[in-house]
């Protein structure tokens, strides 16, 4: 069951053209990570993906329901999380407890289950033992981790994460990339990630797909390759 469908998408700042010709389909159970050169419009692509812009040319398509025939839920944590100021008000509990909220439990109390969801979103990116601090005194990683919690906590269908293990040292990030995985072949989810570490990843996704310039073209023009991983 294709998750997300992307058919001859292209997209321009102004009259520059960054995007083009972009062609791929995501199946529900996929861990597909996206690649490219700096500047190569991954997190432009992901932001067209999840309704952030808009496409010039082309369409995507995003499943309404999951495998189960339930409403599709998507997390999504962006590249730059570190615009949390000092005088950001909220605990990181708090913070983490929100994404149960998005569980359609707006009007309801948290119960045992949701407090478990959080207690194991936060050990998982080893968060637990400042739980009670304040986000804007944390650290830009730390924020990082925060987020992706929170998107833990809310158990989604699909996760769209841009450059997530920002901040992250070597062991954290393969902790991370083997809870990915784990999330995919136990729990039937689905990843789409931006990243720059395709070697450091290897063993963990299922497929790359890596934007290029196209010859010829203006270099931020880009269109699409894809593999399996070996």
């Amino acid at each position: 069951m294709a998750l997300i469908e992307v058919k001859n998408l292209s997209f321009y700042y102004e009259q520059e053209k960054v995007l083009n010709n972009i062609n791929f389909s995501i199946d529900t159970g996929e861990f597909v990570i996206l690649t490219g050169e700096n500047g190569a419009a991954k997190s432009t692509l992901i932001k067209n993906i999840i309704g952030l812009l808009k496409p010039a040319t082309g369409e995507i398509k995003l499943a309404k329901v999951n495998h189960l025939g339930e409403p599709l839920s998507i997390g999504y944590v962006q590249q730059d999380v570190a615009s949390f100021n000092a005088g950001f008000p909220s605990t990181v509990q708090t913070f983490v407890e929100s994404g149960r909220y998005s569980k359609n439990r707006w009007f309801r109390k948290l119960d045992a289950e949701d407090y478990e969801h959080v207690d194991r979103a936060l050990a998982s990116v080893g968060m637990t033992e400042i739980r009670h601090k304040k986000i804007g005194d944390l650290s830009g990683g730390q924020k990082q981790r925060i987020s992706l919690a929170r998107v833990f906590a809310l158990d989604p269908d699909l996760f769209v994460l841009d450059e997530p293990t920002t901040g992250m040292d070597v062991g954290s990030r393969t902790k991370f990339y083997k809870l990915l995985k784990h999330s995919v072949k136990h729990h039937g989810k689905t990843i789409l990630m931006v990243t720059h570490a395709d070697k450091e990843i290897e063993g963990y996704y299922d497929r790359e797909i890596r934007l290029i310039r196209e010859e010829g073209s203006p270099w931020r023009c880009f269109s699409m390759t894809s593999s399996n991983a070996r």
